[in-house]
C-alpha cells in the first residue's frame, strides 16, 4: 500500500502516513540488507492531493466574481470550522458537524445572527459549490436570536458638527456619503466615470448585492468635487510623466477587452491612496483607493470634537440620509431605490427614527394647551 506524505498545516485530507509498512525516506527494498546487514524498510511513496482546499474556495468564489470581501469572509468562516472541528476534512464530515459548529457560535460566542448567517452561507458554498455534496437540512441547528434595532441617526445640526470637525479629503468623503446615501466603500470606490456633474447624479457600479444603482449628487459639492479632480488629475499626469504606469485595479477581464483602460482617466479612483503598491500577480506598480479605515477614523474623531454622545460611524450619515430626506417629505420607494435596498421593508425602518413619528403623528404633551 502506497504511503502518504505528512500532513501539512494547512487543510489538506489528513490521512494516516505512519504506518508499519511504510518506511523512511532514502530506505532500501524490503528485504535488502543494508551495509551493517539490517533488513531497511520500503522506501516512501509520495502521492500528491493536488490544490489545497482553501485554493479551491477562492478559485470557486473569483471563477463566480464575487468580492474580494465575500472571499475573504467565507475563506475565513471555512478555515474556523475546520479548527473548530479538529482539522478534520470537511469531506468526512456532515449535518451534524455543522450543527454543532454554528450552534457553538450562537451559545457560546453570542455572535449576531447575521454573523451566523454568514457562516452557514460559507459552509454551505463549500459543501455545495466545491465539494459537489448537498447537505440536509441542519434540524439540530441552534439560531442567534435577530433583536430588532432601530439605525442611530443624527440631527442635521449634529451632522454639520461633525462635517465642521473634518478637513480634507476626509470632509470630502464623509459629505459625499451623508448627500448621496452612499456606503462607505461605495464612494471610496468611485471612478472619475461615475461622477455625472451634468445630470447631478452619482453612478454606484456594483454596490451591495452587486447591483449598479444611481443616487444624487449635491449640486453644494460640484465645486469642491471638480477641485479635488483637478489636483487628482495632477497627480495622475505626474506619475505619467515619471515614467510610472498610472494603473488601476479594472474589474474582471475589462483588461483583456481594453488593455489601455488601468491607465484612462475616466477608470482612476476619485480618491486615491497616497502610496503605490505592486500587484503580486502582474508585478504592476498601482493605485488604490483611500482604506475605508481612514474615513471611519476621522468620523469617529470629528464626533468625539463634536460632543456627539452617540456611536457613529460612517454608516450613521447613511442612516441620516434616508432619515432626513423622509422627514422632508420624499416618498418611501424613491428612498429605496437611492439607497438601493431590495425590499422596501428594510426602508421602512427610518420611520420609526424620523422626528414626526412613525405614522406622521404628534405626542399630546407636545400639544398647546387647551383653555380650561
Amino acid at each position: 500500500m502506497a504511503c502518504r506524505e505528512p500532513p501539512s498545516p494547512g487543510l489538506r485530507r489528513q490521512t494516516p502516513w505512519s504506518r508499519p509498512e511504510c518506511g523512511r525516506l532514502g530506505g532500501t527494498p524490503t528485504g535488502a540488507p543494508d551495509g551493517a546487514g539490517r533488513i531497511s524498510p520500503p522506501p516512501l511513496q509520495i502521492v500528491t492531493t493536488g490544490p489545497r482546499l482553501l485554493d479551491r474556495v477562492r478559485a470557486a468564489i473569483r471563477t463566480r466574481h464575487m468580492s474580494v470581501r465575500t472571499e475573504e469572509a467565507y475563506v475565513g468562516w471555512i478555515r474556523r470550522f475546520i479548527l473548530f472541528s479538529g482539522k478534520r476534512h470537511p469531506s468526512d464530515m456532515g449535518e451534524p458537524e455543522v450543527s454543532r459548529f454554528l450552534s457553538a457560535l450562537a451559545t457560546e460566542r453570542r455572535v449576531a445572527a447575521s454573523t451566523q448567517n454568514q457562516a452557514l452561507a460559507a459552509i454551505l458554498f463549500l459543501y455545495r459549490e466545491v465539494l459537489a455534496r448537498k447537505l440536509d437540512w441542519l434540524t439540530e441547528l441552534v439560531h442567534a436570536k435577530r433583536p430588532a434595532r432601530l439605525p442611530v441617526v443624527l440631527t442635521r445640526a449634529e451632522v454639520e458638527a461633525v462635517l465642521a470637525h473634518m478637513t480634507g479629503v476626509e470632509r470630502l468623503v464623509a459629505s459625499l456619503l451623508y448627500g448621496s446615501g452612499l456606503r462607505v466603500l461605495e464612494g471610496l470606490r468611485l471612478r472619475v466615470k461615475d461622477l455625472d456633474f451634468g445630470g447631478q447624479q452619482v453612478i454606484v457600479r456594483s454596490g451591495k448585492g452587486d447591483k449598479d444603482r444611481a443616487t444624487m449628487l449635491p449640486v453644494a459639492l460640484h465645486a469642491p468635487l471638480r477641485a479635488h479632480l483637478a489636483a487628482v488629475r495632477a497627480q495622475y499626469e505626474r506619475d505619467l510623466a515619471g515614467g510610472r504606469a498610472a494603473a488601476v485595479e479594472v474589474p474582471h477581464a475589462l483588461r483583456d477587452k481594453y488593455p489601455s483602460a488601468p491607465r484612462d482617466w475616466p477608470w482612476q479612483w476619485v480618491f486615491p491612496a497616497a502610496r503605490r503598491y505592486i500587484d503580486p500577480t502582474t508585478g504592476e506598480s498601482r493605485r488604490h483607493h483611500l482604506h475605508q479605515t481612514i474615513i471611519q477614523r476621522a468620523v469617529r474623531r470629528a464626533a468625539v470634537a463634536a460632543g456627539i454622545p452617540k456611536p457613529i460611524s460612517p454608516h450613521t450619515l447613511r442612516h441620516s440620509f434616508a432619515t432626513h430626506l423622509l422627514e422632508a417629505g420624499a416618498d418611501i420607494r424613491t428612498i429605496q431605490q437611492l439607497l438601493g435596498h431590495k425590499d422596501v421593508t428594510t426602508t421602512m425602518i427610518y420611520t420609526h427614527v424620523a422626528r414626526r413619528g412613525p405614522w406622521g403623528v404628534q405626542s399630546p404633551l407636545d400639544r398647546p394647551p387647551q383653555p380650561i
